[in-house]
């Protein structure tokens, strides 16, 4: 049997990370909420210090940056009143950089983010964040179609283990590995921070 490849590697498409210079980095619904609030993540805190490596990198080389958080209604899971609102102190955001609230999964839906990237100049921009199979699946799907070139740092997102529809469940871990691979294989480059740190 032939190795499985993915459609990018069927195009002929470039399949290494660009350089950090060269990124915009979004950070999506870093919060406290994945970390010990009502949804904690499995993988919330090391996902938190690759994002925070990548981030002080990017800030060095004075890189657009975007923080994106999920705003709940009031008395319920990211209730913008309440503790698990507040974006990871690692990764809190610095004076100039863009902080965005949104509603839906698809982080561009109903924000700024694409004008502000827009604005930024940006044409290749760094996902990180929570959760792998829907904010960061989303919003990278969205940016396709609006023409942004995607780089997913995969152990800086995370997710949790999910019923499967058949009367079981499928772990964090293989969910996040399959959101990754479907990214993957039309949508983005996907490595780890070591690779897109180079």
């Amino acid at each position: 049997m032939d190795k499985p490849r993915t459609l990018l590697e069927m195009a002929g498409a470039k399949l290494t990370p660009p350089p950090p210079a060269e990124l915009t980095m979004v950070l999506i619904d870093m919060q406290m909420e994945y970390v010990d609030g009502k949804l904690p993540l499995p993988g919330a805190k090391p996902a938190i210090a690759a994002a925070a490596r990548l981030l002080e990198r990017l800030r060095q080389l004075g890189r657009p940056i975007v923080h994106i958080r999920h705003k709940g209604r009031a008395g319920t899971l990211f209730d913008p009143d309440g503790p698990g609102f507040a974006i990871a102190p690692a990764l809190a955001p610095a004076a100039g950089e863009t902080v965005l609230s949104k509603g839906l999964p698809n982080s561009f839906a109903g924000t700024e983010l694409d004008a502000t990237l827009k604005r930024l100049g940006a044409k290749q921009v760094l996902y990180a964040g929570f959760m792998t199979h829907m904010c960061i699946s989303s919003t990278v799907r969205a940016a396709l179609d609006l023409g942004y070139a995607s780089v997913v740092a995969s152990d800086a997102c995370a997710t949790r283990d999910l019923p499967d529809g058949q009367g079981g469940a499928m772990a964090a871990d293989l969910l996040h590995r399959a959101e990754l691979a479907s990214l993957a294989d039309r949508f983005a480059i996907v490595a780890p921070t070591a690779a897109i740190l180079g």
